[in-house]
């Protein structure tokens, strides 16, 4: 009876409809199972909280025109009328819904479907006949979408995806909140639909990751994930100012959060995820106690929508730990430091960062690591503070490399290799066609995540804390949203 077909709207109102049902294949909804949640939607739109919610996205709609606010019969009589238009035959002789090829049995406009145009306009619609085609079940679905959705900032904020087992549990998620607003009842007896206090991308990944984590919890193995790429929408139909911000979490990207949730990786992506969220700021007169803080963003959630673009920025600030220049209230970016946080640091993470996101190939990461090591134990076994310091705090390629050359030329005259070997120096330093942007510091960054890893490990970094301090750069560029 129902099946997804690619469209936002439809494909969010068609898994709602199954979380509300409780079945995770659109083709094993029946008849009873649209009988029920058109009964809830019949009951629950027409009186608030959720009719206030639809303002945004069915205006001027039999569920919220101002019009029929005393007249609640009339509220009833089209809802009865639009959600359950299913149970009609085709009454649009030659025209099919533009969703699924089935008969049409309405003209959908604005007031039905979001941003389209409203019902006097003939302009974008087929044949040029006014309103959109839809079948009945379209109309069910489309209906269905905000309740499988969560309010934010004033908006609709729905997540689809390829993958329909996410989809679902994403709608499932929105759902049941609301339904619990609906059940909740304020001081004025009035059931209250409470905003998602938190930004959008920053609701997008930590519920994905919540999933995740609920996923891991029953059991459900990680090969059995299928690669996926997932889209929110932010949405608002409302009046004169109808607004859409897509964010948009790619194959790659979603692949390297699901993976980091695994047993490897896992306690080191907690604890920056954990380190990611805003800090609470001193009380003002008048303002919000500290005790009552709740964070709106995360850091480290937001700056992955930046990638692979800014990846050498994304690993210097998050695997490295290095501060950045903000003017947000709260970031905690601006208090990262290896003087503190250098157990923090994991190369296998940032491995499989490389390997995820940038498609670094696995050579170079080797080579990467394997570089790493023996200058770790070059430091180590000498003791080599200055040349951990220089190499740290270098600021320009060529004094990098006049580093690399002078250690290597004392490791010679001492009768043992040079620290690094023509292709190995190659391979990491001037090899880079993977990531955008790549350049010299992202070379050396990487090879300073797996030393401080290593030293850290070995307890060089705890007996000279002092060579941690924080190299004066000019790189790093002011870390706004």
């Amino acid at each position: 009876m129902l099946s997804y077909t690619g469209h936002p709207f439809y494909d969010v109102g068609v898994a709602t409809i199954c979380a509300f049902a409780e079945k995770r294949d659109p083709a094993t909804i029946t008849a009873a199972d649209l009988d029920s949640i058109v009964e809830y939607m019949a009951e629950h739109y027409i009186v608030n909280p959720l009719k206030s919610f639809l303002t945004v996205a069915f205006p001027d709609s039999g569920f919220t025109n101002p019009a029929f606010e005393k007249t609640p019969a009339k509220r009833l009589k089209y809802a009865n009328e639009v959600l359950n238009a299913w149970k009609r035959a085709g009454t649009k002789p030659g025209q099919r819904c533009v969703f699924t090829g089935e008969p049409a049995v309405f003209a959908a406009d604005r007031r039905h479907i979001p941003l389209i145009t409203g019902k006097s306009a003939v302009n974008f619609f087929p044949n040029g006949n006014a309103g959109l085609p839809v079948s009945g079940l379209a109309l069910v679905a489309i209906h269905a979408f905000p309740l499988g959705s969560a309010k934010i900032d004033g908006r609709l904020f729905l997540v689809h995806s390829d993958n329909p087992d996410i989809m679902y549990s994403f709608a499932k998620r929105f759902l049941k909140n609301n339904q619990r607003a609906v059940l909740a009842k304020g001081e004025d007896g009035v059931a209250s639909l409470q905003p998602e206090p938190r930004r959008p991308t920053t609701l997008l990944i930590d519920s994905l990751l919540s999933l995740e984590d609920e996923r891991q919890r029953r059991g459900e193995d990680y090969d059995k994930v299928e690669p996926m790429s997932i889209t929110a929408y932010h949405v608002s139909n409302f009046g004169q100012s109808p607004a859409l911000d897509m964010y948009h979490v790619p194959m790659e990207m979603s692949n390297f959060l699901i993976r980091a949730m695994t047993p490897p990786y896992r306690p080191a992506w907690d604890a920056l995820r954990a380190r990611g969220w805003q800090l609470s700021q001193p009380k003002r007169k008048g303002g919000t106690s500290p005790d009552a803080f709740e964070p709106t963003y995360n850091a480290l959630y937001e700056d992955l929508f930046r990638l692979p673009e800014e990846a050498p920025a994304f690993i210097r600030r998050y695997f490295l730990r290095r501060p950045s220049k903000t003017h947000r209230p709260g970031d905690p970016t601006s208090t990262y430091s290896l003087l503190t946080e250098a157990n923090l640091v994991s190369f296998a993470l940032t491995e499989l960062f490389l390997k995820e996101v940038t498609q670094m190939q696995q050579e170079r990461i080797d080579t990467i690591r394997s570089l790493g090591d023996v200058l770790a134990q070059h430091v180590m076994s000498e003791n080599d503070r200055k040349f951990f310091h220089s190499f740290m705090t270098a600021q320009r390629y060529d004094e990098l490399r006049a580093i690399l050359i002078k250690a290597s030329t004392a490791q010679i005259r001492s009768g043992r290799p040079p620290l690094i070997d023509f292709e190995s120096y190659i391979r990491v330093f001037e090899e880079g066609s993977e990531l955008p942007y790549s350049d010299w510091r992202l070379a050396r960054d990487l090879v300073l995540i797996r030393m401080i890893e290593r030293l850290h490990q070995m307890g060089w970094l705890q007996e000279h804390p002092d060579e941690l301090a924080e190299p004066a750069t000019n790189d790093e560029e002011d870390n706004e949203f």
